[in-house]
C-alpha cells in the first residue's frame, strides 16, 4: 500500500487514517480508485473570509467597556474582537489584534487612541501571554504592545492619565497580588509596579488633574496611590463611621477633583480631593450594588445598579430623576455618555442600550449570555438561528444584522435545523426534549422527547419528509414528517453506534443517512427502515446533500497532524461545493478547498473567537458564513471574498 505521513495509508479503493490510535477507513468514489494519489498537493481556496459583523457584547463579567468615539462609533468588545459600531449608518469596523478574550478597554483623552487588555490564552502552538495593545481607532493600526511576560493570567483594569496629555497608562492584572503598574506607553516603559490587593480589583483610574494619583477599588478596599520617584505609595480610604462595604465596585471624579465611589451596599460616597476621607454620603442611593458611575460633561452624575435603575444627581448630590431599565435587559453594568442628551448602557444580560435619562431605551446590540452551540441557516432567506445554554432561541437577519425574534425555552438548547420549506425550525435540547417552532410567529408547533440525553444534531431530509435526530445516547431517532413540518410520527431509531452521535448528513435523494460518533465511527443508514448499510458498493458513490461530518473521504484533509480527534467541532461545505469551513477548539475558523481529500490540506485561518468554535455554516447563497463561539457567546458573520 501507498503510505503517507502520520499513519495515513491508501489501499485498494480506500484511505485509512488514525485518530487516537483508532483506524478510520474511508472509501473513495469508484471513479477515483485508479486516479487518486495520496501525495498530490491540495490547493488553498481562491476565496478568503472578511469579518463582516459581530453579534453580541460582553457585559456579563466585564465593566467600563463601552464608549462613544467622536466618529459616532460606539466601541465595546466581545471574544477577542473590539467592535466599532456606527449605529446611524449600521456599519461595524473591527480591531482584531488580540489572540484571546479581551477583558478591559480604555480610551485616551485624544479620543482616538485605545488600549485593550487580554487574558492568557492557548493556541494550537501553546501558550499566549496576557498583554495590553495600544492602537489607533481610525486606522486600526497597532501602535504598542505592553507587558508581554510581565502580566499574569489576565488584565482586569486599564486607564489613561488625563492631565499629562494622556502619556501614562495604569494597568491591574489578575495575578494573586493583582499587580498595579504604571506605564509610559509610548516608550513601552514601566514606571512603577506594586502589589495592589490579594482580593479582586474592579476599577483603577487616574485623578483628572494630578497624573501622579491613581485610585483603585475592589473587594473591601479603596486605595489612593501616589507615584513618587518610581514608587507607588498607598493611602487607604478611611470609612470611619460609615459601615465598610463588602465591595467598592466603581469610581469616578467630580469636576472639583473629589473621588466618588459606588459600592455593594447601594451607597455613593464622596471623598474630598487629595484626602482619604469621606466628605459626603448618599445612603441607599440604590437597592443593592451600584455597578456604574458616569460623570457627564455638564456635571451631572449618573449611577446605575443591580436594581436596573439609572439615577441622575446634581452637583450637590440631590437626585434629579430616576428611570428603570426594563427587566428584559437586566442590571446595569456600565454607563457612558452618548451624543447630546443620550447615554449608552451596557447590561449584565449583554445588551447595549441607547437611551435618555428620561427613560426611553432601545437595544443597539444584544447577544447570548451562556455557551452557544446550536446554529441553523434558513434554506432560502438571509436568516439564521442560534441557541444555547442560556435557553434563548434567536432568529437573526444576516443582511440587516437585526434580531428578528427571540424566544425563551425551558431547557438549555444544543442544536437546531430548518425544514427545507423554511416554515419551521427544530430545536434539540440537553434533556432529550425537542421542539418545533413556526419560523414566522415563533409559536410552538410540537414538542417530543427521545431519551434523556443531549440532542446534538437535528437534520431534516432534503425532501422534507423525514427528521433525523442524533443523540448523546448513541441512537439516531427518525421521524416521518408531514404537512410541511407540522406533523411528526416516529419511525424508529437507528442503533449501531457505540458512542454518542456527533454529526449527520442526508443524501441528495433523501434515501440515505451518514453519521459520525464520538469514537470516530462512520456509519451509513436507510432511515426509512432504520437499517444500517454495510455494503461499501452501496455507499461509496452516494451524493450528500450537506457535508457536516468531520470524518469521510471528501474531508479528511482538514485534520491537522497529531490531532486527537476532538479539536474540530464543526464542518460545513458550501452550497456550490467549492469550499469547506471548519471551527476548532482554538477559536479558529479555517477555510479549505472542497473536496478536501489530500492529507493535511492547507487552509486560510481566521481568529476572532476566543473559545472553541462550536458551529460554522454557510448561508443559503454562499455569500456569507456564520460561526458561533462556545464560552465566548459570540456570533460572527464572515463575508466570502
Amino acid at each position: 500500500p501507498d503510505r503517507g505521513s502520520s499513519g495515513l495509508t491508501k489501499q485498494e479503493g480506500y484511505v485509512k487514517m488514525y485518530l487516537k490510535g483508532r483506524p478510520i477507513t474511508m472509501y473513495m468514489p469508484k471513479d477515483q480508485v485508479d486516479s487518486y494519489c495520496l501525495e498530490a498537493r491540495a490547493e488553498l481556496p481562491s476565496n478568503k473570509l472578511k469579518l463582516d459583523w459581530v453579534y453580541g457584547y460582553r457585559g456579563r463579567d466585564c465593566r467600563s467597556n463601552l464608549y462613544l468615539l467622536p466618529t459616532g462609533e460606539t466601541v465595546y468588545f466581545i471574544a477577542s474582537v473590539v467592535v466599532l459600531f456606527n449605529v446611524d449608518e449600521q456599519l461595524q469596523r473591527h480591531y482584531t489584534g488580540h489572540t484571546d478574550d479581551i477583558k478591559c478597554l480604555a480610551v485616551h483623552p485624544d479620543k482616538i487612541t485605545i488600549a485593550t487588555g487580554q487574558v492568557a490564552g492557548t493556541s494550537s502552538d501553546g501558550k499566549l501571554a496576557p498583554h495590553v495593545r495600544v492602537w489607533d481607532s481610525v486606522s486600526l493600526n497597532t501602535l504598542h504592545v505592553l507587558g508581554t511576560g510581565f502580566f499574569d493570567r489576565a488584565l482586569v483594569c486599564l486607564a489613561f492619565s488625563k492631565s499629562n496629555g494622556g502619556n501614562t497608562l495604569c494597568v491591574v492584572d489578575d495575578s494573586n497580588d493583582h499587580v498595579l503598574s504604571v506605564w509610559d506607553w509610548q516608550r513601552e516603559d514601566r514606571l512603577a509596579e506594586v502589589k495592589c490587593s490579594n482580593e479582586s480589583v474592579f476599577a483603577a483610574d487616574f485623578h483628572p488633574t494630578d497624573s501622579n494619583i491613581v485610585v483603585t477599588c475592589g473587594k473591601s478596599h479603596l486605595y489612593f496611590w501616589n507615584l513618587e520617584k518610581g514608587m507607588l505609595v498607598k493611602k487607604q480610604g478611611l470609612f470611619e463611621k460609615q459601615e465598610k462595604p463588602k465591595f467598592v465596585l466603581c469610581v469616578t471624579f467630580a469636576e472639583n477633583g473629589d473621588a466618588i465611589t459606588g459600592d455593594s451596599s447601594g451607597n455613593i460616597l464622596v471623598w474630598g480631593k487629595g484626602t482619604n476621607r469621606i466628605s459626603h454620603v448618599i445612603q441607599g442611593a440604590h437597592e443593592g450594588s451600584i455597578f456604574a458611575l458616569c460623570m457627564l460633561r455638564n456635571g451631572t452624575l449618573v449611577s446605575g445598579g443591580k436594581d436596573r435603575r439609572l439615577i441622575s444627581w446634581d452637583n450637590s448630590y440631590q437626585q434629579i430623576q430616576t428611570v428603570e431599565v426594563p427587566e428584559l435587559f437586566g442590571p446595569i453594568r456600565t454607563i457612558a455618555e452618548g451624543r447630546g442628551e443620550t447615554v449608552l448602557i451596557g447590561t449584565t444580560k449583554n445588551f447595549v442600550l441607547q437611551g435618555s435619562l428620561d427613560g426611553e431605551f432601545m437595544s443597539i446590540t444584544q447577544g447570548h449570555t451562556d455557551e452557544l452551540w446550536g446554529l441553523a441557516v434558513h434554506p432560502w432567506k438571509p436568516q439564521f438561528l442560534t441557541c444555547g445554554y442560556d435557553r434563548q432561541v434567536c432568529l437573526w437577519d444576516s443582511s440587516s444584522h437585526q434580531l428578528i425574534w427571540a424566544k425563551n425555552m425551558e431547557d438549555a438548547a444544543q442544536s437546531a435545523g430548518f425544514h427545507p420549506s423554511g416554515s419551521v425550525v427544530a430545536i434539540g435540547t440537553q434533556t432529550g426534549r425537542w421542539l418545533v417552532l413556526d419560523t414566522d410567529s415563533k409559536d410552538l408547533v410540537t414538542v417530543h422527547t427521545d431519551g434523556n440525553e443531549q440532542l446534538s444534531v437535528m437534520r431534516y431530509g432534503p425532501d422534507g419528509n423525514f427528521l433525523a435526530i442524533g443523540s448523546h445516547d448513541n441512537y439516531i431517532y427518525i421521524y416521518a414528517v408531514a404537512e410541511n413540518g407540522r406533523k411528526y410520527s416516529r419511525v424508529g431509531k437507528c442503533s449501531g453506534h457505540s458512542s454518542f452521535i456527533t454529526h449527520l448528513d442526508w443524501s441528495v435523494d433523501s434515501q440515505y443517512l451518514v453519521s459520525n460518533s464520538g469514537d470516530y465511527e462512520i456509519l451509513y443508514w436507510i432511515p426509512s427502515v432504520c437499517k444500517q448499510v454495510v455494503s461499501v458498493d452501496m455507499t461509496r458513490d452516494i451524493e450528500w446533500f450537506t457535508y457536516t461530518c468531520t470524518l469521510g473521504f471528501q474531508v479528511f484533509g482538514l485534520w491537522p497532524d497529531g490531532s486527537d480527534g476532538t479539536d474540530i467541532n464543526a464542518v460545513c461545505r458550501s452550497n456550490d461545493k467549492n469550499l469547506l469551513v471548519t471551527g476548532d477548539d482554538f477559536g479558529k475558523v479555517h477555510l479549505f478547498s472542497y473536496p478536501c481529500s489530500q492529507f493535511r490540506a492547507p487552509s486560510h485561518v481566521y481568529g476572532g473567537h476566543s473559545s472553541h468554535v462550536t458551529n460554522v455554516t454557510f448561508l443559503y447563497d454562499d455569500g456569507y458564513l456564520v460561526s458561533t463561539g462556545g464560552k465566548d457567546m459570540s456570533v460572527m458573520q464572515w463575508r466570502i471574498v
